[in-house]
Order: structure tokens, then sequence, then C-alpha cells
């Protein structure tokens, strides 16, 4: 882990030339990763962009051409576009821009190039010539500490103690964790309160019934 975040950190701020391609299932933390990169690099006074593939499906040249004057782009989720020979197209031919533009790319996926069912060989090259590493599934530890970052970087004062019980108390997906951050977020707001055991209690008991 601690060399995966030396990687991530070299790549942030631009000191590596190679490419990283994070593979996982769901719940490794593939977008907390590609988040906390492109937060990273825009402290580092780059211009990063994040495009989750899955919401370009169909449409993906229209949305790599948008991102062509960025410094880093992280591309999340290389399946959904698999099988879609225009989409495989358009990434094949960015990968090839970005190298020669200079710009850093870190693409994340469920599966390894190899397990991905792509109909472009050439993608298929492109992709395995990155730094491929897998992410094992986040053990408890690893899913606090992704809560406190999140909470962190939304302002939000979330103790030792909301952390435990999100974590005993709800679900274990990551993805689901972070979207109930985001409610918790909202509600907290709305309701002008610090997120304590009582107010998350409340909260889910609501979103129960």
């Amino acid at each position: 882990v601690i060399g995966l975040l030396t990687q991530l950190q070299a790549l942030a701020a631009g000191q590596v030339s190679d490419w990283l391609y994070l593979s996982g299932s769901a719940g490794t933390g593939k977008t907390h990763l590609a988040l906390s990169l492109c937060a990273a690099a825009e402290q580092a006074g780059r211009t990063p962009a994040y495009l989750p593939l899955q919401a370009a499906a169909g449409r993906l040249r229209d949305a790599l051409e948008a991102l062509e004057g960025r410094s880093l782009v992280a591309l999340d989720g290389v399946e959904s576009i698999a099988g879609q020979r225009d989409d495989e197209v358009a990434l094949f031919d960015f990968h090839n821009r970005a190298r020669a533009a200079g710009i850093t790319l870190l693409y994340t996926a469920r599966q390894m190039p190899d397990g991905l069912a792509l109909v472009l060989p050439d993608l298929h090259s492109r992709l395995s010539q990155c730094i491929r590493i897998g992410l094992p599934v986040l053990d408890d530890a690893a899913r606090a500490a992704v809560l406190r970052d999140r909470a962190q970087r939304r302002g939000l004062a979330l103790d030792e103690a909301a952390i435990d019980w999100l974590l005993t108390h709800s679900e274990r997906e990551l993805a689901g964790l972070v979207a109930l951050l985001d409610r918790l977020d909202r509600e907290s707001l709305a309701a002008k309160r610090r997120i304590t055991v009582p107010f998350l209690r409340r909260v889910l008991e609501d979103r129960g019934s």
C-alpha cells in the first residue's frame, strides 16, 4: 500500500513518465484513489480531470476531446466501454495523443487488460504497457481511512466514534459508504448539526423507513 501511495504521489506531481492501471473489484477504492490523485495533482499546481467512463459511454470521443488541455487525466472504469468499438478507438487515439503531449494518465478497471472484453487489440496493447497494480478488498481500517479523508476534504467533523459506528451499522461496500457520507454532509448542513452517533442513527433510521 505504501508503495502504491508513493507511486500515486509521484504521478500527481509529474515526477514519473510511467502511467498506472489500477485493477480491483467493487470496494477496493479505485474511484477514491483516482479522485485523490486528481486532488493531489491540483495541489501540485497541475490541471487534472476525472472522467467516469460509464457516464461517457457511447460519446467517449467528445468527452475525451474536452480534456485535451489537462495535464493529468484519471479514467475510471475501463470495463464500461469494453466491447464498444467506437469508444475503444476513441480511447486508443486519446492514449496516443496524451503520450505525445506529455499528459499523465491513470486507468482503473475491475479487471486487468487481459480480462477485459476488448475488441481492439491495439488498445489492449497500450493498456498492458502501463504499470498494472491489483488492489485488494479494503478492510475496516482502510475503509475508515477513506471515510476520514473524504470527510476532511468536505470540511466535515467526523470523529472516530462516528466512523466506527458507520462501519458497524451501514453497508460494507465502499461506494455505499461514500454515498452515505454525501447524504450526511447535506443533512448535517440542513439541520445545522454536527455528525454524532445519535445523528447517524436518526439518518439511517429515516433511510430505512
